[in-house]
């Protein structure tokens, strides 16, 4: 009961400050060498869940994805991608903030009649940025805090390693599947043995001993 009510407080705030349109905000592949960062805003339609909804990163591959599966029954939600190229253009932080605008555009396109902006907030994880006209919250360890960004964190993180097991069918070499293009001694080994690929991010990847 303690956690319940604590993973619902900024979304409870929220309403009592006034807000019915409450959006989650979180991304999936800041870090990674190789592949897109992926944000997801969700609004949950209801806070029961039969799932674990928790910061992805404590969720194992299968709990995840049976979350993944009920949120998107329970939610409306909207999808940004940003791949390597406009990473290695802009920069990840950048990157990343484009792809919470198109994650919030899209998710606000599912609405027959938009929100009033008035009625709408976003509740940012950590430390990300929305350029659109909508107020905002940031929270630090977000996904660990507030149910609505825990479910935008999942969202994205399956999304995004869908996005890399299907990479891993064009580019069979580098194990992307297993690794999701993070820097792991697998896909370090795999990038000095075959070099790049079209998916990598060049800006991330100077330090690799065979590219240095």
């Amino acid at each position: 009961m303690g956690r319940d009510f604590q993973v619902l407080y900024h979304e409870r705030r929220a309403k009592k400050d006034g807000y019915s349109v409450i959006v989650g905000v979180d991304e999936a592949g800041r870090g990674p060498l190789a592949g897109p960062v992926v944000v997801a805003a969700v609004i949950l339609k209801t806070y029961a869940f039969a799932s674990r909804i928790d910061d992805s990163k404590k969720l194992t591959g299968r709990q995840r994805r049976t979350a993944f599966d009920e949120i998107l029954v329970k939610s409306t939600y909207g999808v940004g991608i940003m791949n390597q190229g406009v990473i290695d253009s802009v920069n990840i932080s950048a990157a990343t903030h484009f792809a919470v605008d198109e994650a919030v555009a899209r998710l606000m396109e599912r609405f027959r009649i938009p929100p009033k902006r008035k009625s709408v907030i976003l509740l940012l994880d950590g430390r990300l940025r929305s350029h659109l006209s909508y107020h905002a919250k940031e929270i630090i360890g977000g996904d660990g805090l507030s149910l609505s960004i825990a479910a935008a964190s999942i969202v994205a993180k399956v999304i995004r390693d869908r996005i890399m097991e299907i990479y891993d069918r064009i580019y069979p070499q580098y194990g992307f599947s297993r690794h999701k293009g993070y820097g792991t001694a697998e896909h370090l080994d795999r990038v000095n043995t075959c070099g790049l690929s079209p998916l990598h991010r060049r800006t991330f990847c100077h330090h690799i001993p065979c590219l240095s």
